[in-house]
């Protein structure tokens, strides 16, 4: 079994867990943008419009430009991008810019997000040994959790101190930061696929992922069972008020120790046979809200609930596999990007429900646990299949240059 000392003597992967603190980065930039379009506007609706700002257009990206994911020099797009993210955060601190084009200039580089998670999910496939996919995934997953929760700790307190622009410079300098560990941490590699990236290009991409039925299927089971409970999990505030704080964390710290636990010390067959028992553990724990237990009742339910989310892991081993070469860093793309709409669909159908009905934490559960066992690939006829994955059309199918 893989070893934390194996894992991190990957040069290379220590260069992916050392640009991590980007995350924290772009925590800070949310709770920062938020603030200043509060500032501006005391609208409430657009402050929840800036904080969340960068993730719907992630979509658009999946459906356009995300064939580039396998068609540009991953070393050199990261770096760019990260140089790029700095200057929407300088911009951002001292454009002086309208609301309007705050949010606009946000928005786009949210479609290039989903190009930038992309390479950089493809990019972990590459540089680690065979069977050491799932440790490193868990480890990100791991790094990106806390860096979120310090990016929210320093950014709340820099923006009740000094206000939104310092916590907007700190994140152009972690972004800078981020480019220099890709720039001298990674090694140049030549594009996976020869042509050039296109809208039409992503088209063929995405009818080839959804065309398949064992990739579709895995998809799927990425998608909806975590998105009807993050949208559980949206009505933490209504649920709790100012203790809303306690289930967040307590959901977190739950996760992270799924991603722990699963990623560290289960093997990879057992991995593929809990992703089931684990998306229910996900959602039984919700079923409980509907008695309205107290606050800290209820924190037990979310970290134990959350402990599920690691089912995501053994799913991500599959689909990696499942995927075609020269679709990685689209289908891990895609897969990304679609979680992300997912999410915000899901957290605004329960919140809509939650207008009308008691119990929506309790629906969005039970509406989980059917999609788990309809999507989760549990069938051997799917196994098998995952295991030799389909290539593009002959036309797809040039082999990329080696690395330089």
């Amino acid at each position: 079994m893989s070893t934390y000392r194996t894992l991190f003597a990957v040069g290379e992967f220590r260069a992916l867990f050392g640009t991590q603190g980007v995350v924290a980065g772009q925590t800070m930039q949310m709770l920062a943008l938020s603030a200043l379009v509060y500032a501006r506007t005391a609208s409430p609706l657009l402050a929840a419009v800036a904080y969340l700002a960068g993730f719907a257009p992630q979509a658009l990206g999946a459906v356009t430009l995300l064939s580039l994911a396998d068609r540009v020099p991953s070393r050199a797009f990261l770096v760019t991008w990260d140089v790029v993210r700095a200057a929407v955060a300088v911009v951002l601190a001292f454009g002086g810019l309208p609301v309007a084009m705050m949010l606009a200039l946000v928005m786009a580089a949210g479609v290039l997000e989903a190009i930038g998670v992309a390479v950089r999910n493809a990019l972990l496939v590459e540089v680690l040994p065979a069977g050491m996919y799932v440790l490193g995934r868990s480890v990100l997953n791991i790094a990106a959790g806390a860096m979120q929760m310090i990016g929210y700790a320093i950014g709340g307190g820099l923006l009740a101190a000094f206000g939104p622009r310092p916590a907007l410079l700190g994140s152009a300098v972690l972004a800078l930061a981020g480019a220099a560990i890709d720039r001298w941490g990674l090694r140049r590699r030549a594009p996976r696929v020869g042509e050039r990236g296109s809208v039409a290009a992503t088209w063929r991409g995405n009818r080839v992922l959804f065309g398949d039925r064992a990739l579709r299927g895995l998809l799927l089971a990425q998608w909806l069972p975590c998105g009807l409970i993050v949208g559980a999990e949206a009505l933490y505030v209504p649920y709790a008020g100012s203790d809303a704080g306690v289930l967040f964390t307590a959901a977190a710290a739950g996760m992270l120790t799924g991603d722990l636990v699963v990623g560290r010390w289960v093997s990879a067959t057992l991995r593929g046979r809990l992703i089931l028992p684990l998306y229910v553990l996900l959602a039984v724990p919700y079923l409980a809200f509907s008695a309205h237990p107290p606050v800290w009742t209820a924190a037990g339910l979310a970290a134990i609930a959350s402990f599920g989310y690691a089912a995501g892991l053994g799913l991500q081993e599959s689909y990696v596999t499942a995927l075609p070469e020269t679709l990685r860093g689209h289908g891990l793309g895609l897969a990304g990007s679609g979680m992300m709409a997912t999410q915000a669909l899901a957290a605004s159908a329960v919140g809509a429900a939650a207008e009308t009905l008691g119990a929506a934490m309790a629906i969005a559960a039970t509406s989980s646990t059917p999609c788990s066992a309809t999507s989760s690939p549990t069938s051997p006829h799917e196994k098998t299949r995952l295991t030799q994955p389909r290539p593009l059309d002959e036309s797809h199918r040039d082999t990329p240059p080696g690395a330089e």
